[in-house]
Parts: C-alpha cells; structure tokens; sequence
C-alpha cells in the first residue's frame, strides 16, 4: 500500500476525550518541569527568536545583539525568520512560551497523524484515539522532541511542514509552498529541494515532484528577496557575513552537535583533513541517501522517502544539534509502516528506546572518568551515539526495509 492510498483517518468522536485527557496528563509532567525552570534556562531559543523580532522593533541589528546574560545567544537564522518572530516580541515572556509549547504540540500532532497514518487508518472508532494518543507520549519523550520542549525550538514544525507537503493526499494549498516556508526559515530543509529535483528529472522522472519543486524553489526565492526590501542591511550581513560563521551556532565540537562534522571535530585530527574526510563522507551519505529516497518513491514509500531526506538534514549539515533529530519521528513511522509486519514494529520500537536515553552524555560519563582505553575509545564512540545512529538508520531505510517489504530490488 502505498502513502497516498492510505484511508482517511476516521472522523474524531467522543472517545477523542479521554484519549487526549491521557495524553495530557502523560506530557504535563514534561512540560511542568522545563516550564518550570528558573527564567534565564526557559526555553533559550525561543528566547532568540523572540529577542531577534525585538531588534527588528527597536531598531538595532538584528545579527549584532544575543540574549542577556547568562545565555548570551546571537540569532542565527535567516531575515525572513526575524521578521516572522515580531509578534512573538509583542506579547509577554509568559505568553510567549505556553503559546510557543503549545504550537511544538501541533506541529508533533500533525507530524504523528501523517506519518502514522498507515497504522492509524487500521483502528476503528475506539481504538484510534488511543492509539493516537500512544504515539503521541511516546514521540514527546524521544530526547531529540524533549528538547523541543525545553529550548523552545522550531525543528518539530518543520518537519511537519515538509511531511505534509510530501504526503498530503489533497492538499488546499499548492504542493511545494510548506517546504519552501520550511527552507526560506532555517535552511536545513533545503536538502527536500534535492529530493524533488533528483526525483522531478531523469529517467522515471515524476511530473508532480517537478512541479512542486519549482513551487518550493519559488517560495523560497521570494522569502530570501523580501528581507532586502525590507530590511536590506540585515539581510546583507546575514547572507555575506553571519551565515559564514559556524561558530555562531556555538561550540561545533560539542556533545550535542550529532552531525557527521561535529563527530569528525571531535577527533581533534588537522583542520584541512577534517574538511577532507567531511566532504567525502557528505559526497558518499549525500549519494546513497538521497539515491536510496528515489527509489523508495518509486517503490511507492514516500513516507520512508521522507524519512531518509530528513535524515539527509542531520548528517549533512555542518551543525546539527540533538533537537534536529526531531526526523527521528517520521523515521519511526516508516519503520513501522501499517503494522502488519512483527519485525517492523520491534525494530521501530527499538529505534524509539535509543533516542529516548540520553544515550551521548552517558559517552561523556564514560570519558570523564579518564580509564585508559575505555574513555579515549569508547566513550568517544558512547559520545556520537546519535550521529551513528542516524547513519545506521539510513541503512535500515535504504537496504533493510526494501528487504522487509518484498521489493525486487532492496537498495544497495
């Protein structure tokens, strides 16, 4: 079966009640505890964004301030993000977070409806509230969704704007306007232009992807040029001079900077042949992934599609922090598929507990406690277990589900 001939999800009904009650009190104490957190630790990107369309109002450059102290964070996305986080600069701290917190909830709605709507669609009435609501405090738990929570990020929007622009059946709006938004606001989704260019030409080329990139493309053309006629000063050092500045995002070599990049740093090897092993291993994962997403469209998967573009997002880009990983939903849900599958599901299961834990900050227990061998080696490798993980989940999409699902050719 593939994504677009999946059912409708039934209409919701009175049993939507205590299902959305569960899951409620499940999440509560999540969003309590990062909600409750002393004030200079709450949220602190949603904190930037909101400071950013402060700067915008006052006046003053936008790519020139950070946030107060003990933060001291720059904004770092495009122009057009800035302008678009204005009427978060209008309202109050407060309200700002609980109607932030509360959007990273729809967004992970959306994200959970669309990815798993080949299992969803095999409930009845009663049963598809509660499952729903399952997937929905299993998902909010995975580390790299908690930290949507607790930073007050943006990543878990994005990624339901993309999978819904990929996977709609019938969408009101014009396919290729959401990831256009999704690019023009944090360049990372770029990598769904590729994905529709490699698979809108060429031999098996689709029509709809084709017209949907040139969409996208245009939306997100028209998102960067507006900045320059609004604000051009910003926009200019943004595009020729803060964008060029990897140390903006913070420390590259850090923990929670899961990239292929941010691994390679961490060994410590010479600048140029960091920058080397870099770039081939992004031409190499670069090829597979995005070689591996085309065939999966054509096998009919869009979810699993979508999932290795996604993943492509991570492992690509120079910095990739934990909270990026918030792809690991749809990867879950392709993984899983309709639940028919026994193996499916205890593999998606397992892929669900590994980014649950914290699994990277145990890697740096372990080379704290400087034992010879141990620390140096394994720690290391404890410490970029994500950045692995996501490797290792680009094979399980590209050569072990074709397997699972039949297909005559398995990507390889």
């Amino acid at each position: 079966m593939t994504t677009d001939e999946v059912p409708t999800i039934k209409k919701p009904g009175w049993t939507w009640l205590p299902a959305v009650t569960i899951a409620v009190l499940a999440i509560a104490p999540l969003v309590a505890y990062w909600l409750g957190n002393v004030d200079d630790q709450r949220l602190v990107d949603l904190d930037v964004y909101r400071t950013g369309g402060q700067a915008l109002l006052d006046g003053r450059p936008v790519y020139d301030f950070v946030t107060p102290a003990p933060q001291l964070l720059p904004f770092t996305y495009p122009p057009i993000a800035a302008l678009l986080a204005i009427p978060l600069a209008l309202v109050s701290w407060p309200i700002a977070q609980w109607g932030w917190t509360l959007g990273v909830f729809l967004a992970l709605a959306v994200t959970v409806g669309y990815g798993f709507r080949p299992l969803l669609a095999r409930m009845d009435r009663v049963k598809l509230p509660l499952l729903f609501a399952a997937l929905m405090v299993a998902c909010t738990y995975l580390m790299p969704i908690r930290d949507q929570v607790r930073f007050g990020q943006v990543d878990i929007l994005l990624v339901a704007l993309c999978l819904a622009d990929c996977v709609a059946r019938r969408p009101w709006w014009p396919r290729g306007l959401l990831i256009g938004f999704a690019t023009a606001v944090k360049l990372t989704p770029g990598v769904f232009l590729i994905y529709l260019l490699i698979t809108g030409f060429g031999p098996g080329a689709d029509q709809t992807q084709r017209r949907t990139l040139y969409m996208a493309v245009f939306t997100a053309t028209l998102l960067t040029v507006l900045p320059f006629l609004v604000i051009p000063g910003d926009a200019a050092q943004f595009w020729f001079s803060a964008l060029l500045d990897s140390d903006r995002l913070g420390s590259n070599t850090g923990t929670t900077n899961q990239s292929m990049r941010g691994m390679l740093l961490r060994l410590y090897l010479p600048d140029v042949l960091t920058t080397a092993l870099w770039i081939a291993l992004v031409a190499a994962v670069g090829w597979y992934g995005f070689r591996a997403a085309r065939r999966a469209l054509a096998a009919g998967d869009t979810m699993t599609a979508v999932a290795l573009t996604g993943l492509m997002a991570v492992l690509l880009s120079p910095v990739a922090w934990i909270h990026h990983l918030a792809w690991v939903v749809v990867v879950i849900a392709a993984l899983a598929g309709s639940g028919h599958d026994l193996r499916r599901l205890l593999v998606a299961a397992g892929v669900w507990l590994y980014y649950v834990l914290p699994i990277p900050w145990w890697g740096v227990t372990i080379r704290a406690a400087e034992i010879p061998v141990v620390s140096p080696v394994l720690g290391r490798i404890v410490q970029n277990a994500f950045g692995l993980g996501a490797l290792g989940l680009v094979w399980l999409l590209a050569w072990w589900l074709p397997r699972r699902r039949g297909d005559s050719r398995p990507i390889t």
